[in-house]
């Protein structure tokens, strides 16, 4: 592993590593955010899942999150969308291959040779950030669009793993919807069973811990229809009495000027969570992250 950017951001350090996956059999860059608090004691770590066709530098350059994770005293991790390089399979158009990854471990071949992202951003890459940096060992997990849908998934699909999560316009069912429907079929085959193990809201159903849930989506988003459909998690949620708080953004659209505008407040929600467990341990009752929220859709 080796560092490629390093700038001064609200007084800590935006970075950029580059590493061999053993996972995805390729070469990966993450980026990492190591506010000021970092330089004396150990932090809680923020992972960000990006969307279709980003990298790790959407969110660090287009979010705004350095100065929120300054201020609450969290590190930030964003991987890659997907597995790169010469011999990574890839096809035509944005929602299939390189940069769509769909943070699941494909199975069908050729994208079972090197699309397990799963695996890369819940077990390989946490455990790399463990080994190098600051952290304490608590995890939150968050992500954008397709982002939005492997946060809730790694959450769903690793109980205990994470100490809260949240999305901006996850696709929440992609089982039910075109980009969903076009990578499953690509990297798992037609068995639409095998689908289910993918989609949050048929893990919901069966959900072992019942971590709540924190959705924004903005109401003028281009793909709410076809793509996100946020009712579908919002039943699920309600059938199987899993915590869920789906705020609709009037006048929001897809972008990141949508993410900008309310990861301050996301941030604040996992800061609560994490570092509220350490306040549990000293004896002190952890701040609900739900106090002064939205109501639901």
């Amino acid at each position: 592993m080796h560092r490629i950017e390093h700038r001064a951001c609200f007084g800590g350090w935006q970075d950029v590593y580059r590493h061999a996956s053993e996972t995805l059999g390729c070469t990966m860059d993450f980026a990492v955010y190591l506010p000021p608090q970092a330089e004396d004691r150990e932090l809680p770590v923020l992972y960000w899942l990006s969307g279709l066709t980003c990298t790790e530098q959407n969110f660090i350059t287009k979010a705004g999150a350095q100065r929120y994770a300054a201020e609450h005293g969290v590190i930030l991790v964003a991987p890659d969308t997907s597995p790169r390089g010469e011999d990574v399979a890839d096809a035509e158009g944005y929602d299939l291959g390189k940069g769509a990854g769909f943070y699941l471990n494909a199975t069908r071949q050729p994208w079972a040779a090197h699309y397990r992202m799963h695996d890369y951003v819940v077990e390989e890459l946490p455990a790399l950030v463990q080994a190098h940096f600051p952290t304490n060992g608590l995890r939150a997990v968050s992500g954008h669009s397709m982002g939005g849908h492997g946060a809730l998934v790694a959450a769903l699909r690793n109980p205990g793993r994470y100490r809260s999560v949240s999305a901006f316009s996850p696709i929440v069912s992609p089982s039910k919807v075109p980009w969903g429907e076009k990578a499953f079929a690509a990297y798992l085959g037609e068995d639409r069973e095998a689908w289910k193990a993918w989609d949050a809201c048929e893990l919901v159903k069966a959900a072992q811990e019942k971590l709540p849930l924190l959705v924004d989506q903005g109401g003028e988003d281009e793909f709410l229809d076809a793509q996100l459909r946020p009712q579908l998690l919002q039943a699920a949620a309600v059938a199987a009495g899993h915590p869920l708080q789906l705020r609709m953004r009037p006048g929001y659209d897809h972008s990141y000027y949508f993410v900008a505008s309310f990861i301050g407040e996301h941030i604040a929600h996992h800061a609560a969570a994490l570092h509220g467990e350490a306040k549990a341990h000293a004896g002190v009752a952890p701040h609900d992250p739900h106090d002064g929220c939205c109501g639901h859709l």
